[in-house]
């Protein structure tokens, strides 16, 4: 059973402050076995990948040319997949590219009467690296859900790392790569493929940006590398905001909590209702259906240490908990969810109505799969076509319009004491070159 938050309790808002503060903070020991790692990396390159892989993934035999799995494996991973999960693959592929086509950012530029032109290029970038988790699941949608963006951003060249523990290979991650359009996979993970992605090594070419979800490991060192690559988000354990009044489902609900429950023990499983009457009858579907789990015992445990439900005083008081909360994931499982809609500000992803389950979002329904977490949806956005995409600043100064826009830099560069800025620009008042100067 969860724990039941009221609104109305004299201690709500501590309660709530304690449930929000997770233990996912990074350690100093964490820091510590990252930052060696990464050092490591960058003295010793595919050596030191090799060693890292051997302790880490278990893969006792790996070689510094077994580092890279060749695009024909790829390929022929696509071409051995049974008919129908190759059609579930194409066809989520399908819907995560027309999704996102639409966000493509376009150069654009105007003119001023003056014939001064400005404006904004927009081109993509030149290398990025996927990091694909591969730990206590394998996660294909993952590739789809990373690559497919940055293909419809036009970049030039994409990296996927991937640990392979003990050795394995998952077969339709290796299809996703090759259907999502993957230049080439390596099978490093941990923070040692941060590493390798971020200062190159003999095999992994340095990459522009790395982004992708990961454990603590890999969090931690994209936010140490951040600075030497541009990295997507620091992304924490997954999360979920269900907010139901009495038209829902108790099953419904509890299966969509246990859809993200299931990912590891720190996911965390909110809900947020305003009916007495769902508080009890979730916690009976909870007590109900989850013996019928595969992974039980992590949902368990995660909807014990971290999951809650929180009787709300009304709907839009539930929409207000929901946006102290900003979650990664918000459902919005009411009969009428559109009038909630304009009440929330901060989430990843919003779910609306019954049929609108997480779980689809997580796979097929378009929108990149990878969001802002641990209340970070407060300033940040989902992955999309643009973080694949670099903006540049056009001037174009015409000879009619420098004399107005060299004063007004001239008065502002002498009033912050830039002299050389502003003699640059008084030079440009008479629209002519003096060699003498």
């Amino acid at each position: 059973m969860l724990t039941v938050l009221d609104q109305t309790h004299p201690l709500f808002d501590q309660k709530l402050k304690e449930l929000l503060h997770r233990s996912e903070a990074l350690s100093h020991s964490v820091d510590e076995v990252v930052r060696n790692i990464i050092d490591q990396v960058r003295e010793e390159g595919d050596k030191a990948l090799v060693e890292l892989t051997q302790r880490f993934d278990g893969v006792d035999a790996c070689t510094v040319e077994q580092l890279e799995i060749p695009n024909e494996e790829l390929g022929a991973s696509l071409l051995s997949l049974n008919p129908i999960s190759r059609e579930a693959l194409e066809s989520a592929a399908h819907r995560i590219r027309e999704y996102h086509q639409q966000e493509v950012l376009q150069s654009w530029q105007f003119s001023q009467p003056d014939g001064t032109i400005l404006g904004q290029r927009v081109t993509p970038l030149d290398r990025v690296g996927l990091y694909v988790p591969g730990g206590k699941a394998a996660y294909p949608s993952s590739v789809l859900m990373t690559a497919i963006p940055a293909k419809v951003a036009g970049v030039k060249e994409i990296i996927v790392t991937v640990p392979t523990l003990g050795g394995q290979i998952n077969q339709m991650v290796l299809a996703a790569a090759a259907l999502a359009g993957v230049d080439r996979v390596f099978r490093v993970g941990g923070a040692q493929a941060i590493a390798a992605l971020a200062y190159g090594t003999e095999t992994i070419p340095r990459v522009d940006k790395i982004v992708g979800p990961g454990n603590i490991y890999v969090a931690t060192a994209k936010k140490m590398v951040f600075g030497k690559v541009g990295i997507d988000m620091i992304a924490g354990p997954s999360e979920v905001v269900v907010i139901c009044d009495e038209s829902a489902s108790p099953d419904w609900v509890a299966m969509d909590l246990f859809a993200q429950a299931e990912h590891d023990e720190l996911a965390q499983a909110i809900a947020i209702t305003d009916s007495p009457h769902m508080v009890k009858a979730i916690n009976q579907s909870i007590t109900k259906l989850l013996p019928t789990m595969e992974r039980k015992e992590i949902i368990e445990k995660a909807l014990s240490e971290q999951g809650a439900i929180i009787l709300a005083e009304s709907l839009q008081a539930a929409a207000e908990l929901s946006d102290r909360i900003a979650p990664e994931h918000l459902e919005l499982m009411v009969s009428e969810p559109r009038k909630i809609l304009p009440s929330i500000t901060h989430a990843g992803a919003i779910f609306l109505g019954k049929h609108s389950a997480e779980s689809l979002g997580d796979y097929c329904a378009g929108p990149s799969h990878v969001l802002p977490t641990s209340g970070t949806a407060r300033f940040s956005s989902p992955l999309g076509v643009y973080d694949y995409q670099k903006r540049s600043s056009v001037i174009e100064i015409s000879a009619a319009g420098v004399g107005e826009i060299a004063s007004i830099a001239s008065i502002l560069a002498r009033s912050e004491g830039l002299t050389a800025h502003a003699r640059s620009a008084e030079y440009r008042k008479t629209a002519q070159w003096n060699p003498s100067e």
